[in-house]
């Protein structure tokens, strides 16, 4: 069950909700935790990652003792990050965690009511920075283009998480337009070559392919055309990633994170929502319906009685002229 808050006062009532579900999110923030080991490709790593995700974003300088995988200090570790998350009204943490057994290891952590929903740990295997590369960058804050460029982002379990944890942590905020220029930079997700068995249902156990991360600049060109040439900058991070440990969320609490609210009766009028048959909205915005009925006989169709539409033989007290 799904904990409720009872507000004590008005400044309280204020806070809470501002914080509850709406119709359109705000952006998430996101908090970068150090752990207690962290070494130099590590902290390049989480600098870099922050770049991208400001000014939604929080870093932490002092290092912290927190596991959120391990057993023994599972409580601690969660209770932490119930606590940062609430204090700082952040909905993901980046946990940083380098030892001899996982080295280079990053942990997404989400969250939902104050409470972690799911986690994902990924092996840092290759790293190249922002400043090793002396191209243009992109302005901060800008909503990126995302792009995951293999069929195992759909179909896998552990890749179907890790899409929707970048999802997740990179998406800005939500816009119904955006004009060309302001797309400036992309990032694109893609994997190493699939091992054949993994394609197919076996019982060995087979190694997933590396993640590749790769983030560009966009460079518009003239082209002649009204659609310009576009041309990709690396512009860096550039990552390689290997998929470790992962946690999926609890059944109940997924379901209640992807609860929409019922619509309202003007906009299912506007044609939003679910889309139902036969049914339009037209350039003035009216709802036009479209019924289908069957063919119809119009000999057998009912009509108004009249005395005017009688036959003469019909009309009583009227003579025939043969009787004359």
């Amino acid at each position: 069950m799904l904990r409720t808050v009872k507000p004590k006062n008005a400044r309280s009532k204020r806070v809470l909700d501002a914080r509850m579900p709406k119709e359109v999110e705000d952006v998430r923030t996101a908090i970068f935790v150090k752990g207690t080991h962290t070494g130099e490709v590590l902290n390049g790593v989480m600098k870099d990652l922050m770049a991208l995700k400001r000014p939604a974003a929080i870093s932490f300088s002092k290092k912290n003792d927190i596991h959120p995988f391990d057993s023994t200090s599972s409580s601690t570790s969660t209770s932490s990050l119930e606590f940062w998350a609430n204090k700082n009204d952040a909905s993901l943490f980046l946990v940083g965690q380098s030892n001899k057994k996982r080295p280079n290891s990053l942990i997404f952590v989400r969250m939902y009511d104050g409470r972690v929903l799911d986690m994902l740990e990924v092996g840092v295997e290759g790293f190249t920075g922002i400043a090793d590369l002396k191209t243009p960058k992109s302005t901060p804050g800008h909503k990126p283009l995302m792009h995951f460029a293999s069929e195992l982002f759909d179909t896998h379990p552990r890749f179907m998480q890790l899409k929707s944890m970048l999802m997740s942590f990179f998406n800005g905020e939500e816009v119904d337009e955006i004009c060309l220029p302001g797309i400036e930079h992309v990032i694109s997700v893609s994997l190493a070559p699939t091992p054949p068995s993994l394609n197919t249902t076996s019982d060995t156990p087979t190694p997933l392919p590396k993640v590749h991360l790769r983030t560009y600049t966009i460079k518009l060109l003239s082209s002649g055309t009204r659609i310009p040439r576009v041309e990709l900058v690396p512009m860096g991070p550039s990552l390689d990633m290997v998929l470790r440990r992962h946690e999926a969320a609890d059944a109940e609490m997924l379901k209640q994170a992807l609860r929409k609210p019922k619509m309202k009766k003007k906009e299912v009028e506007q044609g939003l929502g679910k889309k139902h048959k036969n049914l339009e909205v037209d350039e003035m915005g009216d709802l036009r319906g479209r019924v289908h009925v069957g063919a119809q006989d119009l000999n057998k169709l009912q009509t108004r009685k009249m005395k005017g539409l009688k036959d003469d033989e019909e009309r009583p007290g009227k003579r025939s002229k043969t009787s004359s």
